[in-house]
């Protein structure tokens, strides 16, 4: 159980200033600087095409989010679902509206005309699948059951799952309190893994957040702390570049996992997923060093 609980909105003194557990994420423009960071991180990289195919994506997933927004009766009993020991939208025992497979079926269609043969062939699957079948799916994502779900259209199920999550948190009528306890691996609003950690700028200068990789809210963490089993002595960082580099990789010699950590005090481009896509080479050395990912990004799954 998250040492974070979301509850109802309280209203704050003025005067004081606390460290906000939760961030819940923002829609405007959620995803249009995400796929222009992957189009400008794609010009001359090794993984060019995989990146501009990503940002196609996130292009198909702002156009939803324009044209066919979380409609209103999705929104209804959110509040009733603050104040619980389990996060609000727990992944596991929400109960997904059609909305989402609506969603995806609008993404593929999107999608259809600049695909590839293979990009094609996991359309025409997702497709052919019932409805009930991609419940199925999504709940075996969800849940990092990988071997039951193919690679290649985990991509769009997750997008579409995203999409919706993402809508739904950013409707939350919330605020969030720091409880006793660690218990911080993963995301308070919806359970799910992080994508990477951000050292803040403006607000919470210094401050670091773990952005979640499906609902795309970001969640305190203090620093000099292993995100995963939570130890603070056995920590090392590393990057391909000096000290001053805007990625890292946050290792643990105690659980032998990693998490990347953003700094966009450095680079004031850097978006969290598109950079953490392309930053898979930090991604082989850490894997070489014996250490094992913590993190998941929506663009890439096993398999």
């Amino acid at each position: 159980m998250s040492s974070i609980q979301l509850t109802p909105v309280e209203p704050r003194s003025p005067g004081i200033t606390e460290i906000p557990a939760v961030l819940l994420p923002s829609l405007k423009q959620r995803y249009a600087p995400r796929a222009a960071r992957l189009r400008q991180l794609a010009e001359g990289h090794v993984m060019a095409d995989y990146l501009s195919f990503a940002a196609n994506i996130a292009a198909a997933q702002q156009h939803l989010l324009d044209t066919q927004p979380l409609p209103a009766a999705c929104v209804d009993g959110l509040a009733e679902r603050l104040g619980r020991a389990q996060p609000p939208l727990a992944y596991h025992e929400y109960p997904r509206a059609p909305y989402w497979q609506d969603l995806l079926e609008q993404l593929l269609n999107q999608l259809t005309a600049e695909a590839t043969p293979t990009v094609s062939a996991a359309l025409d699957a997702l497709r052919s699948q019932t409805p009930a079948q991609r419940e199925q799916q999504a709940s075996a994502l969800l849940a990092g059951d990988y071997t039951a779900v193919n690679s290649g259209q985990a991509v769009f199920l997750w997008a579409a799952l995203s999409l919706y999550f993402t809508q739904l948190a950013a409707h939350l009528p919330a605020s969030a309190k720091a409880l006793p306890g660690e218990a911080r691996q993963h995301c308070p609003v919806c359970a799910s893994a992080p994508v990477a950690s951000v050292i803040m700028t403006g607000a919470q200068a210094g401050l670091r957040y773990l952005q979640c990789g499906l609902c795309e809210s970001r969640w305190h963490m203090v620093r000099l702390k292993c995100s995963n089993c939570e130890a603070t002595g056995a920590l090392d960082y590393w990057s391909l570049e000096n000290k001053e580099a805007p990625i890292k990789a946050e290792s643990c010699d105690d659980c032998q996992s990693y998490l990347k950590v953003f700094y966009p005090e450095r680079d004031r481009d850097l978006e969290l997923v598109a950079d953490d896509l392309a930053s898979m080479a930090l991604d082989a050395e850490l894997e070489h060093e014996g250490f094992g990912r913590s993190a998941l990004n929506p663009f890439l799954f096993p398999g």
